[in-house]
């Protein structure tokens, strides 16, 4: 399957030193097998008037058996339960890669209310179960990095 990475510079070599620790799945290289979700996320660099650059990956799927994988077929309790303990910086996981929605600005919404304490667990779920999934695919260690073949980055 094809991966990719939105940014404002070719990723040849991914790496964990440049990743961040309170986002949706915790430390990890952050791709999707959506390529306008990646070039969204590369196009918001323009802003900072830096140039955005989506890179492409070859990533064998059936190799997540090789590895200890997380994967969420939706927005669940279970996945908002994980969003809140990688946010927070509280995740003692060891998976090696994580698959699951993308918690965009309109989850992220619902996901902040129930954090917030605004709502409980069963009505951010109702509200989620509207939303359509976006995929993102997090690479955790360098195990499963190894899993990634780039191809190619592309200007957008």
């Amino acid at each position: 399957m094809k991966v990719y990475h939105g940014s404002y510079v070719a990723v040849p070599q991914p790496d964990l030193t440049h990743s961040r620790e309170n986002v949706d799945f915790g430390k990890g290289f952050y791709t999707t097998p959506i390529y306008e979700q990646a070039e969204q996320w590369a196009k918001r660099f323009r802003k900072q008037n830096k140039t955005g650059i989506v890179s492409e990956y070859s990533f064998d799927d059936s190799s997540l058996s090789d590895v200890k994988a997380l994967i969420f077929e939706s927005y669940s309790e279970e996945w908002l339960d994980f969003i809140l303990q990688c946010r927070t910086c509280k995740d003692a996981t060891d998976y090696d890669i994580v698959i699951g929605g993308v918690a965009n600005d309109r989850v992220f919404n619902t996901v902040e209310l129930y954090f917030d304490g605004l709502i409980d667990k069963a009505e951010a779920i109702k509200r989620l179960m509207y939303e359509e999934t976006n995929l993102q695919i997090t690479f955790r260690t360098e195990a499963a990095l190894s899993k990634l073949v780039f191809e190619r980055s592309v200007e957008v």
